[in-house]
């Protein structure tokens, strides 16, 4: 409820990364890297729901989720060249420094 929180995600799959089974993870990385806070947060509504996976893996294109008011070109085009090497650099993160095991999620809070 503060303008002054800052939200950010990491991703520490427990599963081989590919880019077939990461477009959730590179979607949301997209949006936080082209949209601001305002369609960030609908955007993230939207496409944060099981049947938003499920769509995508059987084959539907992203675009079909974007919302209005996001700068349409600018994320699709980052989506699309965002590789899984950085989804593989969250990964090395989580388990090297913050010391998780693959797949488990945590709340950091003030950088701790």
């Amino acid at each position: 409820t503060s303008s002054h929180t800052r939200v950010g995600i990491l991703n520490n799959p427990s599963s081989k990364i590919k880019e077939d089974n990461t477009a959730i993870a590179r979607g949301i990385l997209a949006a936080f890297l082209t949209q601001n806070n305002s369609n960030l947060k609908s955007f993230l509504s939207k496409f944060t729901k099981e049947e938003t996976a499920k769509s995508l893996a059987a084959g539907t294109k992203i675009a079909k989720f974007l919302v209005p008011g996001m700068d349409d070109d600018t994320f699709e085009k980052k989506y699309n060249t965002l590789g899984v090497d950085i989804i593989k650099t969250h990964q090395m993160f989580c388990q090297e420094v913050l010391k998780l095991l693959p797949g488990q999620m945590a709340v950091m809070s003030n950088g701790r």
